[in-house]
């Protein structure tokens, strides 16, 4: 997967530019807060439908303005494929070549991009939230039935509170069954494919973390929920948990069982990263994760994916610069930093500085 062109129209500080990308080593450059990270997240939000860094997409809108437009021309094995997204202040269009998309999972996935900045030491230091956020987005460019039955099961789940909330004790516990046959049924379709997905990830991100540390240390992942069995088993145990829960739902107000509460257990070492490792040691698990995730996107795609890494080399030391500079040979990447020239150790690249929202000579 390539991206040719990318054109930003009044998206967060850019009024237009238009990126022409090579397919290997893109370095965005320039002074902090002009702008570089602005354009890695138009090219993740293309890919994925989503920011990592705001709720709200109306943020992403120029200040005074009222509309925002990403576009860009992606090329990959399959051919060519033009992707837009028009952002206003309480909606979006979404256009694949052209036409116009109804639902956001019939755009994720058409191009695929990991990303990879200094948050996302989230993933290691924080609550399991960001640990099911990154499942999720990743798992949903790779699978589109995923992404539907991850959809639905969130709709189910805010009606199935909803309903836990009513002062009707009676109609509620009639009631729920109905809603707990459709909640576990896609449930258990998210549970069977994260299991999955989390025993690729482990065994890519236990490899590419040896390599980084010269085997100095020991990355294991596994989930802190076990589903066994097919997902018609996984099915019938979670109907048995939840109905098994209706009091202490009740009394809490919320559904406390499903993949909506799962989380990733990351050791190092054998021991709980998320308690036990230094800064450093969280961010080489991290980018662990990362590059991972670009392995198995090329397994399943036989292309790999776009790598973003935002800011990334000023938080690592110079072996593990060169070292990772050595593993992204593959693909494209697009990396942004503020001193191009400290990064690059001889590395063939296109450099794009940015100044103030602009692309400049």
């Amino acid at each position: 997967m390539v991206i040719k062109k990318l054109t930003l129209e009044n998206f967060r500080n850019y009024r237009r530019e238009t990126f022409e990308f090579d397919r290997g080593l893109n370095i965005l450059t320039g002074k902090n807060a002009q702008g570089k990270t602005n354009c890695a997240e138009a090219v993740f939000y293309l890919c994925t439908g989503s920011s990592l860094r705001i709720r709200h997409d109306r943020q992403l809108i120029r200040s005074g303005e009222s509309c925002a437009r990403i576009g860009a021309e992606a090329e990959s094995r399959y051919g060519t494929v033009l992707l837009e997204a028009l952002i206003f202040e309480n909606r979006r269009e979404l256009r694949v070549n052209g036409n116009r998309v109804a639902r956001a999972v019939d755009f994720v996935g058409n191009m695929r991009s990991v990303f990879f900045s200094p948050g996302e030491l989230r993933l290691i230091q924080d609550g399991p939230d960001e640990r099911r956020r990154f499942l999720n987005i990743s798992i949903s460019q790779t699978s589109r039935d995923y992404a539907s039955a991850l959809l639905r099961y969130n709709r189910i789940l805010d009606q199935r509170n909803n309903l836990l909330k009513e002062r009707d004790v009676q109609m509620v516990l009639e009631t729920l069954p109905v809603w707990d046959e459709q909640f576990a049924r896609y449930a258990a379709r998210i549970a069977a494919k994260r299991r999955e997905y989390l025993a690729e990830l482990g065994t890519y991100a236990a490899q590419t973390h040896a390599a980084l540390t010269d085997g100095g240390e020991q990355l294991s992942l596994a989930p802190d929920h076990d589903y066994r069995g097919s997902e018609e088993e996984i099915a019938e145990r979670l109907k048995k948990e939840l109905a098994r829960n209706y009091e202490r739902d009740l009394r809490l107000g919320f559904t406390s069982v499903g993949p909506h509460r799962d989380d990733i257990k990351i050791s190092l070492d054998g021991a709980d990263a998320r308690g036990f490792c230094s800064q450093g040691q969280a961010r080489t698990a991290a980018l662990s994760l990362k590059l991972a995730e670009v392995e198995i996107f090329t397994r399943l795609s036989g292309e790999p994916p776009v790598l973003i890494l935002d800011d990334v080399m000023s938080e690592l030391d110079l072996p593990r610069r060169k070292k990772l500079l050595s593993r992204i040979g593959g693909g494209q990447c697009i990396l942004t930093c503020t001193h191009a020239e400290r990064v690059l150790y001889g590395a063939d690249s296109k450099k794009i500085r940015i100044h103030g929202g602009r692309i400049v000579p």
